[in-house]
């Protein structure tokens, strides 16, 4: 290992170059703890990307996935938008533009017109099938706004096409009393009646991470402690969530587990590093693996150096660009949803 490698040093480094540099670095909850705390802003993906908008740094620098970095991107054109690591989502890689096209003809051929189908994206996807829905009319929505933004698009009469996510698709269907199906690019010709009868259609993606979570681990910890409280993403599986004693996005989960008295037992179903930094005691991973996302974790102090460097030395690489006309679409929905908002 060389002297810059040595995370003492990379530290001083990242510090001068922040100093004499015109950026900005944000970092998503879900980072590593020493990435999350260098940075200067840190949140959940839509809270990252609204904040972007605020600062008048000329260098974003996204510690985080890529369609996180493509949503700054869209969202703050103006401003140069790099990533120490070009890192994929699962979930997002799970839909691409082909993919989605794909998904409206399967419900086309199942007697449902395009135009009686009003998309609705997480904000886990590329900006490319942002772009598509937007097209379409549709909008984007997170964790946090969800059963919003799908009420607003239930007033349309239409039915909801929810992509890519089917577990927080279904689990919002479900807490709202409403009837959900799924749809999979690979049922081709396959004929499925509950599509006509579904308010609520959801894309066949998932999460790879909080599909860990189980009813066995809920129950591991229900006869562990008697009065062990159960918090979870809605990202993780519908069994997972209706056995939850809480339901909620990133931000919610903090502000959920920080109000509970400190000698209250917690377990909480989402990504390790955020879980590990919540509160220091009574507070559990809800499985028997290390939910770690392994994309999210990719980014290194050095890879934040070498971008840093990059700008430094007039070549910045790893650089967020997103083609025009996804781009025109893409902004469209997430405005859309910010107006909502």
């Amino acid at each position: 290992m060389t002297d810059i490698e040595n995370n003492e040093n990379l530290i001083a480094e990242i510090e001068r170059l922040k100093k004499n540099l015109d950026v900005t670095i944000v970092a998503h909850y879900y980072q590593r703890d020493e990435i999350f705390n260098i940075a200067d802003i840190t949140g959940d993906s839509l809270e990252l990307a609204k904040r972007t908008a605020e600062t008048n740094s000329k260098f974003i620098i996204f510690c985080g996935v890529t369609f996180m970095g493509e949503s700054v991107k869209v969202l703050n054109p103006e401003k140069r938008v790099l990533m120490p690591k070009t890192a994929c989502c699962a979930m997002a890689q799970m839909i691409s533009g082909d993919y989605f096209d794909k998904s409206i003809a399967i419900l086309e051929q199942n007697g449902i017109n395009k135009n009686d189908l009003l998309p609705i994206t997480y904000i886990n996807s590329s900006a490319e099938v942002k772009g598509r829905v937007g097209e379409m009319g549709g909008l984007v929505c997170t964790s946090s706004n969800a059963h919003k933004i799908i009420t607003h698009g239930l007033a349309s009469g239409k039915k909801i096409l929810f992509v890519p996510d089917r577990c927080l698709g279904q689990n919002i269907a479900h807490q709202m009393g409403l009837k959900s199906s799924v749809v999979s690019i690979f049922d081709g010709d396959k004929k499925n009646n509950e599509y006509l009868n579904s308010d609520i259609i959801c894309y066949d993606g998932f999460c790879s991470v909080h599909q860990l979570f189980s009813i066995d681990d809920i129950n591991f910890y229900r006869e562990k402690f008697n009065n062990i409280k159960i918090a979870v993403h809605p990202e993780c599986d519908p069994s997972v969530v209706n056995n939850a004693d809480f339901v909620g996005s990133t931000s919610q989960l903090i502000k959920y587990v920080n109000s509970l008295p400190i000698d209250q037992p917690v377990a909480v179903g989402t990504e390790y590093n955020l879980v590990n930094r919540m509160r220091e005691k009574n507070t559990y991973v809800l499985s028997s693996t290390k939910p770690q996302c392994p994309t999210m974790n990719e980014t290194t102090l050095y890879d934040l150096y070498k971008t840093l460097k990059s700008i430094e030395d007039g070549e910045p690489f790893y650089e967020i660009n997103v083609d025009q006309e996804s781009s025109k679409w893409a902004k469209i929905a997430l405005e859309r949803m910010l107006n909502i908002n």
